[in-house]
């Protein structure tokens, strides 16, 4: 049995908020942020939107995608490391919110790589033949937990939902490989220190451009396939220039992998899902096409999965 992704949903928040407003209040500017990031603005959820609130709408958006009914959720499983409170957990808020009366639900926390982990971890429920339908959530109100007093982090985040639901798809379709991996000495580069997220951001950057292109290649080995086969590059949208790194390895156009860090910023679990709600939209990823998702976060985490698109 093969597992892949019915469909896909996104949620942002209305309020923009762009490098011109961060000049008034931290000291940095406009051409900074852009050439060291990539990034030109962000969404920030206001103080009556919280977690849960993005992941619902993410996830109604998945479900009607895959034409899924809540009643048919098997699991719910969120990525997020900024939940509502520390229990119940966002999972089981959105699994009353949705009315998946059947569907057991659990956070996972794996920071920016946890979507992967999620989806990875959903695969091996579904080719296990237990559970049919899966929701996987990844979502942030990173804005909840950035010091916006310093100049080194509060450029850097956004808030946002995307969502996909899986199940079993047909033959050579669906997830062909994954690679999930950790390393906890370097958790200290990257954390929720007291009150805010703290970053070493060169050794984070170091660490992000070695393992999203080892990671990529990784399973692309796995698979049997080589980098002329790969047709869609998603990579967590951090950095421009860690993506574009990954992009290199893999010998990719341009146009071939997707960028939408200058619209939201890193959204950490969220980016990934929302990259990929918004490629599919777009029209970009089409049945058959050979897609990578490789991501890196806080722990230190990361993960990569080559899906063959289709049902």
């Amino acid at each position: 049995m093969n597992a892949g992704i019915l469909g896909v949903g996104k949620y942002l928040p209305e309020k923009v908020v762009t490098n011109f407003d961060l000049e008034k209040t931290v000291d940095t500017s406009d051409e900074w942020v852009r050439t060291r990031t990539g990034i030109e603005e962000r969404r920030i959820a206001d103080d009556s939107i919280d977690t849960s609130d993005m992941a619902y709408e993410a996830a109604v958006q998945a479900l009607h995608h895959a034409s899924v009914t809540a009643e048919e959720i098997d699991l719910i499983l969120v990525a997020t490391v900024t939940p509502d409170k520390a229990f119940p957990s966002v999972a089981c808020i959105i699994q009353d919110r949705l009315g998946a009366r059947k569907a057991a639900a659990m956070d996972i926390s794996a920071a920016c790589a946890g979507f992967t982990y999620g989806i990875v971890t959903a695969s091996q429920f579904i080719k296990s033949g237990d559970y049919r339908h899966i929701l996987i959530v990844g979502v942030e109100k990173l804005s909840k937990i950035t010091d916006w007093n310093d100049r080194n982090t509060a450029v850097l985040f956004g808030d946002g939902a995307g969502a996909v639901v899986m199940g079993e798809v047909g033959k050579d379709r669906g997830i062909l490989s994954f690679e999930l991996g950790s390393d906890g000495s370097g958790g200290k580069h990257l954390e929720k220190a007291e009150k805010f997220i703290t970053m070493n951001g060169r050794e984070v950057f170091k660490f992000a451009v070695r393992q999203m292109g080892e990671s990529s290649l990784n399973v692309l080995k796995k698979a049997g396939l080589t980098k002329e086969d790969v047709d869609f590059l998603i990579p967590h949208q951090a950095n421009i220039r860690i993506m574009e790194a990954s992009r290199q390895r893999l010998e990719l156009p341009v146009e071939k992998m997707s960028k939408v860090v200058h619209k939201y910023g890193n959204t950490s679990s969220a980016s990934i899902p929302i990259a990929l709600c918004e490629e599919v939209e777009a029209g970009k990823i089409k049945e058959g096409d050979l897609i990578i998702l490789v991501g890196f976060g806080a722990g230190l985490t990361w993960g990569a999965a080559a899906i063959r698109w289709g049902k």
